[in-house]
This record gives C-alpha cells, structure tokens and sequence, in this order.
C-alpha cells in the first residue's frame, strides 16, 4: 500500500482529500495543527494523525523520526493562510505572518523529504498556489498574500530542476473555487509545472485521480 503524506489534513481541502486517497486505497500519513483534531480521521483504518507544528522546525523533525522508515509515495502541502488588502494596507507584520503561513509551512516539511526522496529514488510534492499569485489584476487587492504564494511557483520551479532525472517533480494546484462539502461547487483548477499552467475542470477534488492515480510520476 502506497503512503501519502497530507498536511492540513483536518481543513476543507485535507479532509476532502485524505478520504478521497482513502478510498483509493492509498495509507494516508495526515499532519494537524491541534490536539482538538486528532480524531478527525479515527472512522478511517488507513490514515494514520499526528499534531506537528509546521512552522517549528524541530517539531517537524521530531514528526518524521517518528515515521523513520515508512516509504512515502508523495507529500500533499496543503496549509496556508489568507489576508486581503493592497500595499497600502500591508505592513511588515503582515508580510511576515503571510511568508510563515504560505512558505515556511511548506519549506519546513518539502526540504527533509526531498531528501527522503533521492534517498528512496523518487516522489512527487503536491503544493497549493493561489491565482492571485500569478494574476496581478486580482493580487493587487491581496498583496501580502498574492506575494507569499507566489513563493510556492518559485519554489516548485527550484525542485523540479533539482529532481531532474532523480524521479522527483513538483505540481502546483491553483484552486479558485474548491469543491468541498462546505461550498458544494464545481473544481476549477489550475496546474503549474516546470512553469507551464493548464487548466483542469473536475468535479470533488480531483487531486487523487489527476495526480495520484496511474498517471502519477507524469507531468500534466
């Protein structure tokens, strides 16, 4: 049984995803922000929770000694935060707090499993953009934000040319309405790799069938 890693397991889009990959048949390894979200999985056998703090870096270590060993197919980054505002209503602090949320949360976790993955030959990162990020009429209202995820193209540009040859690929998903329990709509998305955008249409987060299914070390 392939293992997949999912952080912001317990959010909309984590939920939605670690039953999609549940019932794919996949053991899902789900990361969560609070003890108050530990049983969210308990009804499924092969999902196995831990409350790591992303943001901390020995949290995150003392999280994968704990999975030592445990062969992972790919990891999922899913957290982040959101702000709205221009530049004119963004200082510092807010920078600071958008950067921690939408890039170190994923940094801290990508850069020990890229090396998981050359040492296991291979893996696939699914990380989340934003469109604001790639969409200046639509960023400029969401500044601190839109630059913060625009940290994440950047970043999966940067594996993609480090795992060249080496089985190792990042995809960017840019979701502009996510089809959730919660909001019930269409999924529109959008994917980046190696700098190439396409756009998916797809009904219930296709996450699992477009990226995790047999087509999986493929680029789109």
């Amino acid at each position: 049984m392939k293992s997949v890693l999912v952080t912001g397991a317990s959010g909309n889009l984590g939920t939605s995803l670690v039953e999609e990959l549940h019932n794919d048949g996949y053991h899902i390894i789900a990361t969560l922000g609070s003890e108050k979200d530990r049983d969210s999985f308990s009804h499924l056998p092969n999902v196995a929770s831990y409350v790591v703090n992303l943001l901390e870096t020995d949290s995150v270590s003392d999280f994968l000694s704990k999975i030592d060993g445990k062969s992972i197919h790919a990891a999922a980054l899913l957290v982040g935060g959101f702000a709205a505002g221009d530049i004119h209503d963004t200082d510092v602090a807010l920078l600071d707090k958008m950067y921690r949320l939408n890039f170190i949360t994923t940094f801290n976790v990508l850069k020990p499993l890229l090396s998981i993955f050359e040492t296991q030959g291979g893996g696939q990162f699914i990380l989340i953009g934003a469109r604001p990020a790639i969409a200046p009429e639509a960023g400029k209202h969401l500044f601190a934000y839109a630059l913060s995820k625009s940290l994440i193209f950047e970043l999966a540009n940067l594996v993609n040319a480090h795992g060249k040859g080496k089985q190792i690929s990042a995809t960017v998903i840019v979701p502009s309405t996510i089809d959730t329990p919660i909001n019930g709509k269409r999924c529109l998305m959008q994917t980046h790799r190696n700098g190439l955008n396409r756009r998916i249409s797809a009904k219930r987060l296709p996450l699992s069938y477009r990226i995790l299914g047999k087509r999986f070390m493929s680029p789109f």
